[in-house]
């Protein structure tokens, strides 16, 4: 999947672990990812996050698209900071699944990640 995201692989996005249902990706905050006040943009954090959700979610082999996130940024992140989220799929036996992933700079969780997602009938080849 990451092959094909090209969006992930442009940020320097890594998998660090990915099982069924779980998948933990890292970052290094670079000097273009900075807004105006030399802090990374809001941007660099959720869309690390959202990568995660969005592998957590498809490990099961169907297509699963999200539905609706929301982030919530708890710390500044600055330039060299190695960041990593890690996001855990529910198991039901709905379409719809809920997510929460933590984005944190070591031990720190400097982000907080909801996302809904749609499972769909469409398996991954």
């Amino acid at each position: 999947m990451l092959r094909q995201d090209a969006y992930s692989s442009w940020l320097g996005i890594e998998i660090l672990e990915c099982e069924i249902g779980r998948c933990k990706v890292g970052m290094t905050i670079r000097k273009e990812m900075l807004n105006s006040m030399g802090k990374a943009h809001g941007g660099i954090s959720y869309s690390l996050a959202d990568t995660a959700f969005g592998f957590s979610a498809n490990t099961h082999g169907k297509y699963a698209v999200s539905i609706e996130t929301s982030i919530n940024h708890i710390e500044a992140l600055e330039e060299g900071d190695y960041i990593i989220a890690e996001a855990v799929t529910d198991i039901t036996k709905t379409k719809i699944g809920f997510n929460i992933v933590e984005v944190k700079r070591e031990s720190d969780i400097v982000a907080l990640f909801k996302g809904v997602v749609y499972r769909t009938g469409k398996d991954w080849e």
